[in-house]
Formats: structure tokens, C-alpha cells, sequence
């Protein structure tokens, strides 16, 4: 269950299964019938062609040796998890189905199709997904919402001014979920529920200085706006 709210400036989804990919430090592989687990053992290429290490007997190197060339043969997954613990930690889930090319101690995966899940399965088509860069905060991503929810929770609350009354109905916790370069996303958690809303920002950021510019602008918005009542009437009813 989720908020709807204005997102005014959001990643493509092109943009999205990039910027997933880009981040994942495992992946699944599912082919001829099994599924195996790889951890740091794939590299992406400019083009988003992914490249698995695998030793020597794997058995996926020699599937590929013996495979059709050309013929769809293995999907691989990757997971989108929130490096804040939050609930329903899975943002999202990247699939490329396609086959491997066996190489000199690696696998190239050519990619046939490719879905991205989040609160729905699309495909994204192959040319957008090969063109398409990740988002410039990806790889700082967990650090940056880990930090602001462990060293500045104050600053979290205080974005909580900048959300519509309505979304924060029944609220007991909020956490920074995920950012990007075009905003900064708060799930809200409630007794048996939970919602999104997005707080874009006035301008891309594309580094972390561009960032923290970002969130300051923000924090400003925020103090000068009232505190909501719904979580007025929380920390009262906390603090009672």
C-alpha cells in the first residue's frame, strides 16, 4: 500500500534498472533448471553488458560452452535493497534474460530482455537500457541515507514539514528510503501500513556537493513551514 504525491522530477526507467544495476554488489542466476548466487563477481560494462567471473568448473561455463548460440538461456536477478532498514526493504528488482558468451575465466551475459519491478513489472527497451547512464549518486547512495538517518534524525522530522498533513496521517516512523539526483524519497511507516512521498529538488544534483546544496535548500523549506499535526499529536501522545 503506498501515497501517492507530486513527483515532479524522477529517474527515467531506463535511468532506474541502470542505476540498480550499477549498485548491486550480487546477482542470482537462474539456468538449465538451477539457481546459483554470485557475490562481487560481476563487472558492467558502458553499455550495461554484464560480465560474471566464475571459476574454471562452474557449471555455467560449461552450459555455455554447450549451448545454442543465440538462444535465450539464463535469467539473471538483481536486487534493489534500502541500506536503511525500513519496512518492505526491497525497493526494487532488476531481470535480464538473454545468454553468456564464455570467455578466459568469465562469462559475457547479452541481454534479450530486460524488467524492472517496482510497484510494477515494465520492460525496458533494450536501446534505452544500453544508452542510458546510472543515476551520479548511485554508488554514494547507501552511504549518504545511512549517514542522514543514523547522525541526523533531527533532519529527517524536519523534512516531515514538507509532507502534505494527509500523507502523515497515523505516522510512526519515518525514514529517508532512497535519493537520487533528482530527489530525496521518505517512507512512512504506520501500524500496519505504509506510503512513499518524494521531495524533488529545485535543481538535478550530479555529485554529492551538488547534493548537500540540495538538502539544504530543502531543510530551509522546512523551517520555515509548520510542524504537521498529525506528528505533533505523535510526539505528544509519545513524549505522554
Amino acid at each position: 500500500m503506498g501515497d501517492s504525491d507530486s513527483w515532479t522530477a524522477a529517474p527515467g526507467v531506463a535511468e532506474r534498472a541502470r542505476s540498480v544495476l550499477a549498485a548491486s554488489w550480487s546477482c542470482a542466476v537462474t539456468a538449465d533448471g538451477g539457481r546459483e548466487e554470485f557475490v562481487g563477481a560481476h563487472t558492467v560494462g558502458d553499455d550495461g553488458q554484464v560480465v560474471l567471473r566464475v571459476p574454471r568448473d562452474n557449471a555455467l561455463l560449461t552450459a555455455a560452452i554447450l549451448a545454442p548460440r543465440g538462444e535465450p538461456s539464463a535469467v539473471l536477478e538483481f536486487a534493489d535493497v534500502a541500506p536503511v532498514p525500513v519496512r518492505g526493504r526491497v525497493r526494487a528488482r532488476l531481470w535480464l534474460a538473454g545468454w553468456f558468451v564464455p570467455g578466459d575465466g568469465h562469462l559475457a551475459f547479452h541481454a534479450t530482455r530486460v524488467v524492472l519491478k517496482e510497484s510494477a513489472a515494465v520492460v525496458v527497451a533494450l536501446d534505452e537500457f544500453a544508452a542510458a547512464e546510472p543515476d551520479p549518486l548511485a554508488l554514494a547512495e547507501a552511504h549518504l541515507l545511512t549517514h542522514l538517518a543514523d547522525a541526523h534524525p533531527d533532519a529527517v522530522e524536519r523534512l516531515t514539514r514538507l509532507v502534505r498533513a494527509e500523507n502523515l496521517h497515523g505516522a510512526v516512523r519515518v525514514r529517508p528510503l532512497a535519493v537520487d539526483r533528482h530527489g530525496l524519497t521518505l517512507r512512512i511507516e504506520r501500524a500496519r501500513s505504509h506510503g512513499d512521498v518524494r521531495l524533488p529538488f529545485h535543481a538535478p544534483a550530479d555529485d554529492v556537493g551538488q547534493l548537500t546544496e540540495r538538502m539544504h535548500v530543502l531543510l530551509t523549506q522546512a523551517a520555515a513551514a509548520s510542524c504537521p499535526r498529525a506528528l505533533q499529536r505523535q510526539r505528544t501522545d509519545r513524549d505522554g
